[in-house]
């Protein structure tokens, strides 16, 4: 079940500063090497770390305005931050992957063949092995802050680790007479850039525009409904904000409660709401049944 919380930004600025201080040192090898071995694919793959590095800034800036508490005009806070540096995220990606989509085109249709050298391959593999670790790492790190910037990190980094194993395979693949496979390899990096930059795309728009699970909006429902003295739900809706979730529901009661009785009911929701899907803002609105 997906549950929503209060977003440790510390843990998620960490993990971010993890991403970018890795993504500076291996696009530095990655276009080094590329261009001594005349791989274009280690060369795509390094020009995708470089994005890499200006989207991870944006989450990193994303987190930080996140931390700043509500004020008179942001009454809910600035969690939304985070989802804005997904969104920004994204068209940082889809513009490099266009870019080392073209290349590779060119590439493949040109009348020189290049046959790269083996060490491109291997600084490949490490990069790989390198980028998964870092993505478990971020991937644990999102999980437990309920952060969407901080999973579409961690989404970019496994995509960079699937990308650097293509590369590789590509290379080692030119070495045994294939050396299309080389600029093949550019190819489908750069298209596993842009599906990447969609997904991060798609899931942030739709956080933005208030989208929501309506599996998990049923899960919520069933939660409240199961309350002893809620007679029925008239209407709930609920929206993503940044880490965290803001639930209002409307419920029908026993029209000859007391003010203070029906007020406990509210509570009862307020805390179930808390301790099963770790929801801290609720609004609950009570009507009489049957009026």
């Amino acid at each position: 079940m997906n549950q929503f919380g209060t977003n440790d930004t510390k843990a998620g600025e960490t993990g971010v500063w993890l991403s970018i201080i890795t993504y500076v040192l291996l696009s530095t090898v990655k276009i080094w090497v590329g261009y001594l071995t005349d791989s274009a694919a280690l060369s795509a793959d390094g020009l995708n770390n470089t994005t890499d590095i200006i989207a991870s800034v944006a989450v990193l800036i994303g987190l930080k305005i996140s931390r700043k508490p509500p004020d008179h005009d942001h009454p809910y806070g600035h969690s939304r931050a985070e989802t804005i540096a997904s969104l920004v995220a994204s068209f940082i990606m889809v513009s490099v992957g266009l870019q080392v989509l073209s290349q590779a085109v060119q590439s493949i249709f040109s009348e020189k063949t290049v046959i790269p050298d083996l060490t491109a391959a291997w600084v490949a593999v490490a990069a790989a092995l390198i980028m998964y670790w870092v993505y478990r790492f971020n991937l644990k790190v999102a999980r437990t802050t309920h952060s969407q910037a901080m999973m579409a990190t961690a989404q970019d980094n496994r995509s960079d680790a699937l990308v650097s194993v293509g590369t590789a395979i590509g290379i080692f693949g030119a070495q045994y007479g294939l050396p299309w496979l080389d600029p093949l390899a550019a190819l489908i990096v750069g298209l596993m850039i842009v599906k990447t930059a969609w997904d991060i795309f798609r899931n942030a728009s739709h956080a933005l525009t208030d989208g929501f699970d309506e599996s998990l909006l049923r899960k919520l429902r069933q939660t409240i409904e199961h309350i002893p003295g809620v007679e029925s739900i008239q209407d709930i809706k609920a929206r993503i904000h940044g880490a965290n979730l803001l639930l209002d529901v409307v419920i029908e009661v026993d029209p000859l409660l007391n003010v203070i009785e029906s007020h406990r009911i509210t509570e009862r929701i307020e805390e179930q709401m808390l301790e099963k899907h770790r929801i801290q803002y609720v609004h609950v609105h009570v009507e009489p049944k049957g009026e």
